[in-house]
């Protein structure tokens, strides 16, 4: 009896705790993809073009993001791939919610753009290794709605702490607090065969 109530309720608990750590890229990256022109134009004083260059170039760096991060996930394991993509971005928003001159915002650029797009492939590759091929399907689509949660709810309370506030820093500095909480909670992450 106990080795099939291990079976039923660790699958359960990897499918949450990769949900939950989905849910913070989910709630904290749109939070710096909405708002990071609008920051640069009313903030940082650039004109619209240029804040659109900026941006262009998250656009730039990001299209490497999955595949590089990908292969660094196959090299070092999942959860060391996770904890090192949100450490990134932890600096990313940090640096965009203090920002004090153009380094500091092309630097954050630069780090949001190289890991922009690493999360969702290697929380594939990281349900697929927990759970196999038969459940991976299933268990992504759990992950994936958890991950859909984040996405409204983050950018929303965003919005409501800029109104409040009257600036955008806050929305970023809880956007690092997310990220922060997600490193933490990859250590919940049993070792992944790879």
């Amino acid at each position: 009896g106990s080795e099939f109530a291990f079976q039923i309720v660790e699958p359960r608990k990897i499918v949450a705790t990769l949900g939950l750590i989905y849910f913070f890229y989910g709630f904290s990256y749109p939070i710096y993809a909405t708002f990071l022109v609008t920051t640069l134009v009313k903030e940082v004083g650039l004109t619209e073009a240029s804040a659109g260059n900026f941006w262009m170039w998250v656009g730039i760096f990001s299209i490497f993001s999955g595949p590089f991060f990908g292969s660094v996930s196959d090299r070092v394991g999942r959860k060391t791939g996770l904890a090192l993509v949100y450490s990134i971005q932890l600096v990313a928003y940090l640096l965009i919610a203090f920002q004090s001159n153009i380094y500091m915002v092309g630097l954050s650029v630069f780090l949001f753009g190289i890991t922009a797009w690493a999360i969702p492939g290697i929380m594939a590759a990281a349900v697929g290794d927990y759970m196999g091929p038969v459940k991976a399907a299933l268990a992504f689509g759990t992950v994936t709605l958890i991950f859909g949660v984040g996405q409204i709810v983050g950018p929303a309370t965003a919005g409501m702490l800029a109104d409040v506030s009257g600036g955008f820093s806050a929305g970023y500095l809880l956007a690092a607090a997310m990220v922060l909480i997600a490193v933490f909670s990859t250590r919940l992450l049993p070792k992944s065969q790879n």
